[in-house]
């Protein structure tokens, strides 16, 4: 007997639900919860962590993702408007920027910023840890971000720039005044998808050092683990980041939604 495609998403779904809970049941049945919750969830060590976690930490990791987010905003803005200029160079530009910083891994890019760039000029990126690894980060940022910034502004309806400059406006009002803003509607969801992969990926900031306040999430962690010779301060930094990016991957999917009704 013939399924329908309805019929074998369901069946599909049936069967991942019954391999999980096979899974589940081994795992409950089979693991040393007594080594896990010693090792993985120790209350002693998760409590020497705090308050310094957050006021530290995390307080960092938001820091440090919000100045890469907002210079790799502005990068991305740029280069999304040289991308699609008329003038040949600008496009040049804009196009070799970003096929090399989407190119590169991140980690690469923070270490020429933090070290290559000292060692060849002789001078630092101001701002020691926060600003060489936030340009680091911005700089990959705005390559990504550049092209989801294009992509939002051709979406929208040429009409819409016709009838602006019909009634006399300049390109550069038109753009700010009636493009951009649909556009960044557009492309918020995506915009904040990259925010929750830069909060991630500030964890890359441990290979330009760090001092006792400077650490973000994952280096404190790493420290702390390494003092106290137990894993669970991984646990915690997985809760902490799970804490921060979990409300944003859900805005991504109410934002998502509201999109596809909209259309």
């Amino acid at each position: 007997m013939k399924l329908s495609p309805k019929e074998k998403s369901i069946a599909f779904s049936v069967l991942l639900y019954i391999v999980a809970a096979i899974i589940a049941f081994l795992i409950w049945k089979f693991a040393d919860w007594t080594s896990i919750g010693r090792n993985f969830f120790d209350i002693e060590v998760m409590k020497d962590m705090f308050p310094k976690v957050i006021t530290v930490g995390a307080k960092n990791t938001i820091i440090y993702t919000a100045l890469s987010f907002a210079l790799g905003l502005f990068f991305a803005l740029v280069l999304a408007m040289m991308r699609l200029s008329k003038n040949f160079a600008f496009r040049t530009f804009a196009v070799v920027y970003i096929e090399l910083f989407r190119g590169l891994p991140a980690l690469i890019t923070l270490i020429f910023v933090g070290f290559g760039i000292p060692i060849a000029f002789g001078w630092s990126i101001p701002g020691g840890v926060l600003g060489a690894g936030s340009l680091g980060l911005a700089l990959v940022a705005g390559a990504y971000m550049a092209e989801t910034i294009r992509a939002g502004i051709e979406a929208v309806p040429k009409g819409q720039a016709e009838a602006a400059r019909s009634i006399g406006m300049s390109r550069f009002q038109t753009m700010v005044t009636i493009i951009l803003p649909q556009a960044f509607r557009i492309i918020i969801p995506p915009l904040t998808n990259e925010l929750v992969l830069l909060i991630k990926d500030t964890s890359l900031f441990f290979i330009l050092g760090s001092t006792p306040m400077s650490k973000e999430l994952t280096k404190f962690s790493r420290d702390f683990m390494s003092f106290e010779r137990n894993p669970t301060p991984l646990t915690v930094a997985a809760i902490m980041y799970l804490l921060i990016t979990l409300p944003l991957t859900f805005l991504v999917r109410r934002l998502e939604k509201s999109a596809a009704k909209a259309k």
